[in-house]
């Protein structure tokens, strides 16, 4: 629900069942990034995560290191989801620690050194800072009331988050989309991952998840439902590099969808020959295939 039942309060602002709380991990992050001395009680006030009246919130509770809630439930598959190679159920912990363990896994995963000369690089499979946003987005806009965990799940050529509840009341499909959210879920939440510099800008994950694919064929895909969010993230592939030819081949395909050759070759404007080549070159690359073979064999997007 929106808003807690008999008043006009999120779930996050009400007071938490726990006011034994500790904060190590928001101490730590807090201290690292914004140079203060020490967590106290007046930084917590000015967090809106603390009040005289109420004592701390479930925002607090979410931010202390230990707690109640649900949390991240994250899986790593092998060659079909019948084989678990990994799984972590990070609950009842701090938000940020469920964040930083949710990035080493993906470090274990997606990242691997590549030598170039003289020089180690690391390399990303996936854009970690498209990770980054999706794991935040999803923490500061699910519905936390729910007793249900995001899922995270990690596959050879993806990963696939989702998020428990769906969009926000009076926030469209396509403003989602388009990064046009003005009301968040959980702003208090959303004011201390502002503050750590885990999201940059309130609105913006979105954008900031797609300009990380700005340079990628496959760009990452979002469902939204009824009761929850997914993002599913692809694996940028290198060899997905294509030439002018296979770009147009490619595009044509896009806008037109399962096209025979000789179709292809007049919309391209090539001949014969550079067509053959170009297209047998993007079902190498697995980008097309072919389908209704023989005389009336066409071509389509995989």
């Amino acid at each position: 629900m929106e808003m807690a039942r008999g008043c006009n309060q999120s779930f996050e602002e009400l007071p938490s069942i726990d006011q034994q709380l500790t904060f190590s991990k928001l101490s730590i992050e807090l201290i690292r990034v914004l140079g203060i001395e020490q967590l106290n009680r007046d930084i917590l006030k000015t967090l809106e995560l603390y009040s005289d009246q109420n004592g701390f919130n479930n925002a607090a509770a979410l931010l202390a290191d230990t707690n109640s809630f649900k949390g991240i439930d994250i899986i790593r598959f092998g060659n079909s989801i019948n084989e678990i190679m990994e799984r972590k159920s990070l609950e009842n912990i701090s938000i940020l620690l469920q964040m930083e363990q949710c990035i080493q896994m993906f470090h274990q995963y997606y990242r691997y050194e590549k030598i170039e000369g003289m020089d180690r690089k690391s390399v990303d499979k996936i854009p970690e800072r498209a990770f980054r946003e999706a794991v935040a987005n999803a923490l500061v806009h699910r519905m936390w009331d729910i007793p249900a965990s995001i899922k995270i799940s990690m596959y050879s050529d993806k990963i696939e988050i989702s998020s428990p509840g769906g969009l926000p009341a009076g926030i469209s499909e396509d403003e989602y989309l388009n990064g046009q959210i003005s009301l968040l879920r959980n702003p208090i939440i959303g004011n201390v991952f502002f503050r750590l510099k885990y999201i940059e800008k309130f609105g913006t994950g979105i954008m900031r998840i797609n300009y990380a694919y700005k340079d990628a064929l496959i760009k990452p895909d979002y469902h939204i439902f009824s009761n929850s969010i997914q993002i599913i993230l692809p694996v940028i592939k290198s060899d997905y590099k294509l030439n002018e030819t296979e770009k147009k081949l490619l595009n044509i395909l896009k806008i037109n969808g399962s096209m025979t050759r000789n179709e292809i070759e007049k919309a391209a404007e090539i001949d014969k020959s550079k067509a053959i080549r170009g297209l047998n070159r993007l079902i190498e690359k697995k980008m097309i295939q072919k389908r209704d073979l023989g005389r009336g064999t066409k071509y389509e997007i995989v």
